[in-house]
């Protein structure tokens, strides 16, 4: 084992990782289906950049990741890097850096808006496959095996 983290590397047959919730316990990757993995992947992402050590407070990037509760110059970079993320300029980055906020910490912010908003797209096209088909989550396609 390689300890904490470990669930977040494929190539072993088993996986390891307290951060993951509701995953704590060993899974056997190699048995899983690609979706599984999938959200046992995405679940890890999520609990590190949100609760796993950091300069920016654990308080600050989960506001980033739910694009919610900041105040300015913060709100601005954050609702482009979620909403537009084109029009983030070195003048969004500057103002948040001269609020007092360090360069690793805007980074890590940053990483969490981006992360938060390709969740919530991510969550709205898989209920929206769900409903499409039945929940069957396949649109248009033949079945696998016609006989």
């Amino acid at each position: 084992m390689r300890g904490p983290g470990a669930a977040l590397y494929p190539g072993a047959a088993y996986r390891d990782d307290p951060a993951l919730d509701g995953w704590n316990r060993r899974v056997h990757y190699d048995e899983m289906s690609t979706e599984d993995r999938k959200r046992v992947l995405h679940q890890g992402l999520v609990a590190r950049i949100l609760e796993g050590s950091g300069r920016a407070t654990q308080s600050d990037r989960r506001a980033a990741f739910e694009n919610v509760e900041q105040g300015e110059p913060l709100r601005t970079l954050i609702d482009k890097v979620a909403q537009r993320p084109t029009q983030v300029t070195d003048k969004d980055i500057a103002a948040v850096k001269a609020s007092g906020l360090s360069e690793d910490e805007i980074f890590e912010l940053v990483v969490c808006a981006a992360v938060g908003q390709a969740t919530r797209q991510y969550d709205t096209a898989l209920q929206a496959l769900a409903e499409a088909t039945g929940g069957h989550g396949r649109v248009g396609h033949a079945a696998r095996d016609p006989q």
